[in-house]
């Protein structure tokens, strides 16, 4: 859930939202709520014992929290991509017709 939300929200808001704080304040936001909801939905199968639990019970999960750390990350990056396309689109489209750089 956490790589969909980065994936469907990260690029867009950085493409869309004029402000750098603003758009890594919103992708950090939407990602937190995800992270939160994914990781009470695979604490609940682990302790209802699931057929095939996320995390082992009395262990504590360290692969799970740098696998979401680094989707996290990877999120930010892709909001500055989206800030770089942006502005590479906006000084393409403010310069005169025939001048390249």
């Amino acid at each position: 859930m956490i790589a969909i939300v980065t994936v469907l929200s990260a690029f867009p808001l950085g493409f869309f939202v004029r402000s750098r704080l603003a758009a890594n304040t919103a992708y950090a936001v939407a990602y937190l709520w995800a992270f939160v909801f994914q990781t009470l939905y695979l604490t609940l199968d682990v302790i209802n014992e699931g057929a095939d639990p996320a995390f082992e019970p009395q262990k504590f999960p360290w692969a799970y929290g740098v696998v979401a750390l680094s989707i996290f990350l990877v999120g930010f990056g892709l909001v500055a991509l989206g800030h770089l396309v942006r502005d590479r689109r906006l000084a393409r489209a403010a310069r005169p017709m025939g001048v390249t750089a």
